[in-house]
């Protein structure tokens, strides 16, 4: 077989019927920059997702109690900026700072509380905090940091109001935990956590609802938080939104301020911990669960407490996404498989159309396989026209963020649909081939 001269047959087969052949192609090339986009799209969701929870950090756990409770007072421990067990001396001027207030408190020392009823209410305490920050027992933990929420909470300045997302009372460790930044001003210190002074980190939300502009301008100034005076000692980095969920609403000030100001003295919310690297996050999980269990007299079956890793949620996310773009995948194959169909249509009303002109090729020598590679060539012709031009509107669409997703081309995607485009035009081109290579050159001559 000539493949130069079948390349040449094929061509001009092609050429002939110009609209045709575009009219054609468009269905290859609809299926082709379906498959890129939308795998695009279920990748830039990932991605999106791992970013949002990546900020969390992969070695960060969150322990919060199963139910709730109310327990005893707790606004005393010592927890520094970066470093995970406070000695006792440390633990004990965080006592006396906070004005004599217990640090773990009575009621709530196991993290469990015994009422008049003997009714079982989980707790989680500062006294349970800062057993988890004791590194003879814990050596995978690197910080840990209480956690209270002050609801609904109101922020004003000079006539303007926000009503704060999440108020947080924490200690200075707790902006390393949640890989907090401090983009103007600087963050409160462990003077601050002991002193009970009224200061506050503002999130990029918060900030330019109260002040405008970019907000930087309101580091220095008094807000007031439920009518009580804060010092905005800074402003947050931001952080984004994942879902409907502004994560730069927020406000982050020390826990001992927030106690004595707007939450009042009751169990932590939760605490966060922070292993030493990825690596250790299990360790760590099994050393806070161990302290808990043997604080609170309870067992793993029994435990009145939950641990969230952002790891392992990163894990699932990561599955379901990977089953979400599998699937969007497939749906843009099928408008593949459908273009597919489409150009054995076409070719063979081609070799209807030109069965005189196979007779007449047959009749002065043409081969079997010169037919063949002729029509065969026409229909890859056709799936690579149209394949490449799918790739190319493909990686165009991928620049526009689509649902409010930005997509992220994977490389494979566009070798897969691409090369799937040139094998579908290679089995439905088959079929219209053989059948105009078996035409018998005396019935194709009196083909009417």
């Amino acid at each position: 077989m000539n493949v130069a001269e079948s390349a040449r047959f094929a061509v001009r087969g092609v050429t002939a019927n110009k609209l045709r052949s575009a009219l054609t192609t468009l269905g290859i090339l609809i299926g082709v920059a379906a498959v890129i986009i939308l795998v695009a799209v279920g990748t830039g969701s990932s991605v999106a997702v791992q970013q949002s929870l990546s900020r969390l950090g992969s070695n960060t756990l969150n322990v919060t109690a199963s139910q709730g409770g109310t327990g005893g007072r707790g606004g005393g421990g010592f927890f520094g900026g970066g470093g995970g067990g406070g000695g006792g001396a440390a633990r004990a001027a965080g006592g006396a700072a906070a004005g004599g207030v217990a640090a773990g408190g009575a009621g709530g020392a196991t993290g469990t509380v015994n009422t008049a009823t003997q009714t079982h209410v989980a707790a989680l305490t500062l006294a349970d905090a800062e057993a988890l920050a004791d590194p003879s027992v814990a050596p995978d933990v690197a910080s840990v940091a209480p956690v209270v929420t002050a609801p609904s909470v109101t922020a004003t300045y000079a006539g303007a109001s926000h009503t704060v997302g999440t108020f947080t009372g924490t200690s200075p460790s707790y902006l390393v935990n949640d890989n907090d930044t401090v983009q103007a001003g600087a963050p409160f210190s462990d003077a601050d956590y002991l002193q009970h002074r009224r200061v506050a980190l503002l999130g990029v939300t918060v900030a330019t609802d109260l002040y405008g502009g970019d907000g930087l301008g309101i580091v220095g100034k008094t807000v007031q938080f439920k009518g009580i005076d804060f010092e905005v000692v800074g402003i947050l980095n931001a952080k984004g939104s994942t879902g409907p969920q502004d994560q730069d609403d927020r406000v982050v000030a020390p826990l001992t301020s927030v106690q004595d100001a707007l939450s009042g003295y009751g169990n932590l919310s939760s605490i966060s911990v922070k292993a030493t690297s990825a690596d250790t996050v299990t360790l760590a999980q099994s050393e806070v669960q161990g302290i808990l269990n043997g604080r609170h007299h309870v067992t793993s079956a029994s435990a009145d407490y939950s641990i969230f890793s952002s790891s392992s949620i990163l894990s699932a996310v990561s599955s379901t996404t990977q089953t979400f773009t599998v699937l969007l995948a497939s749906v843009a194959a099928i408008s593949l498989l459908v273009g597919g169909i489409g150009v054995m249509n076409i070719m063979l009303v081609t070799v209807t159309e030109r069965t005189r002109e196979i007779g007449i090729r047959k009749a002065i020598g043409a081969q079997r396989g010169d037919i063949v590679g002729q029509f065969l060539l026409e229909a890859v012709l056709l799936s690579l026209f149209g394949g490449a031009m799918g790739v190319l509107v493909g990686l165009l669409g991928s620049r526009f963020t689509i649902v409010g997703v930005q997509p992220v081309v994977a490389p494979y995607s566009v070798g897969l649909a691409f090369g799937v485009a040139v094998a579908v035009g290679l089995f439905f081109g088959l079929y219209p081939a053989n059948r105009a290579a078996a035409l018998r050159p005396i019935d194709a001559l009196r083909y009417e």
